[in-house]
């Protein structure tokens, strides 16, 4: 085991092949943290280590977080390859939008299942290993700002109430788990500038929030990093949104 994996610390990241995961691995990476990325396509997910450099500071771990193997592997690898594990950011999931009677029961399992159950599953997973450590950890959730301010425009009922299961899961296991010195916390972005847009006039949308434009994905990777350091924070749903619930431009 080399100095740097006993002395960084060390964050597991889901769904990060790209988007808003990928650049959370890079910033915790820049902070000098050791990363295990997680993704569901092995080969997106190694191009993406690669761009990332650092390869004594990163692991991947290919597959589902629905599939309970996939948060074993992480932990696994992540006491393998760096000691332990200090962070996990629950950012693997999926989003379309889709009008509330055209949603099939198969579409309404596969939120369910990619946003909540994914979640719920790596985060019992990693919270056994941070107790077994004994010094406490951090978990951040990745939610949505629709889920406080729905748009008319923007049918999405599916995943949304999946997020919403994410939000109450993170006020539960922040009560639940304090006393474990574990904290749990959120963030909620608005609309950022994503491969989940590539297209589209994502701009238009700016005037959704106070701040009249989109987001970036480095700003919702700051709040990651801000939560996941913070410690007299937990319980916390941070909206990174320009405003999009407070009001309009």
């Amino acid at each position: 085991m080399t100095d740097t994996a006993t002395t960084a610390t060390t964050a597991l990241v889901t769904g990060s092949s790209s988007g808003i995961g990928l650049d959370i691995a890079r910033a915790f990476l820049a902070a000098g943290s050791n990363v295990v990325l997680n993704g569901r396509d092995p080969g997106r997910l190694a191009e993406a280590a690669a761009g990332l450099g650092h390869p004594e500071r990163t692991a991947c771990v290919a597959g589902a977080t629905s599939d309970p193997k996939t948060g074993e592997a992480l932990v696994r690898t992540a006491l393998d390859r760096f000691g332990g594990i200090d962070v996990l950011v629950n950012n693997a999931g999926t989003f379309a939008p889709k009008p509330f009677t055209e949603v099939s029961e198969e579409e309404l399992d596969g939120f369910l299942t990619g946003n909540l159950k994914g979640t719920y599953l790596t985060t019992q997973t990693v919270v056994r290993a941070l107790r077994a450590q004994g010094r406490g950890g951090s978990i951040v959730n990745i939610g949505t700002v629709l889920v406080d301010h729905a748009l008319a425009g923007f049918p999405s009922s599916a995943p949304v109430v999946s997020k919403a299961g994410v939000h109450a899961l993170t006020t539960s296991l922040a009560a639940e788990l304090a006393a474990d010195g574990i904290r749990v916390n959120l963030v909620s972005p608005g609309i950022i500038r994503t491969p989940l847009h590539a297209g589209s006039d994502v701009d238009s949308l700016g005037g959704l929030a106070l701040l009249n434009r989109v987001g970036e994905v480095s700003e919702v990777s700051g709040a990651v990093l801000y939560l996941a350091g913070s410690t007299f924070v937990t319980g916390h749903a941070l909206r990174v949104d320009g405003g999009h619930v407070t009001g309009r431009a």
